[in-house]
Parts: structure tokens; C-alpha cells; sequence
């Protein structure tokens, strides 16, 4: 099963990358982008038997530094390009 963990910094962490890419865009030329706060999506292929609490411990545990980042966990059943495909030939 497909999983998604969303890792952002907490409100009122600095984020010194999202600074960066924001002074970047300004320098491209991009105007209207107020602010940036970057993260980091870790997507996980799971078995179907890996319960959501079993997730959520892999996250305080390594994913995420729990003092300064949050995190949202995705689950679902995408399908992978290789099943999207034998299904249309069948």
C-alpha cells in the first residue's frame, strides 16, 4: 500500500531553505509569493498489514524530529504503473 508522510516545519521555526527560495523566485522574476516553507514528502510501499499506529511510530521514531517538524500520513492503494498497465491489457 502506498503511503505518503508529509513532513513540515512547525509554525515559528525558521526554515532557512524556504528563505532561499524565496529570495530565488524574487530573483527569477516571480512576483506575489508572499512567503515559502519548504518540507519534504517520504513516500513508503507498505504491506497491507502495516496498521496506521505502525506509521505513526515509524514518524516520531526517524521520519520526523517531532520538537520542530510536523508530519500528515497518506494512505492508499494506488496503483503502480506496472498494475495500471496489466490491467488495461486485460
Amino acid at each position: 500500500m502506498k503511503t505518503r508522510v508529509y513532513v513540515t516545519l512547525k509554525n515559528g521555526v525558521l526554515d532557512p531553505q524556504g528563505k532561499a527560495i524565496h529570495h530565488a523566485l524574487e530573483g527569477l522574476g516571480f512576483s506575489g509569493v508572499n512567503d515559502v516553507r519548504a518540507g519534504k514528502l517520504i513516500e513508503l510501499d507498505l504491506a497491507d498489514t502495516v496498521r496506521d499506529e505502525e506509521v505513526e511510530a515509524m514518524c516520531r521514531k526517524l521520519l520526523a524530529n517531532t520538537v520542530i517538524e510536523n508530519f500528515v500520513i497518506e494512505r492508499d492503494k494506488v496503483r503502480t504503473e506496472r498494475e495500471a498497465a496489466a490491467g488495461e491489457a486485460a
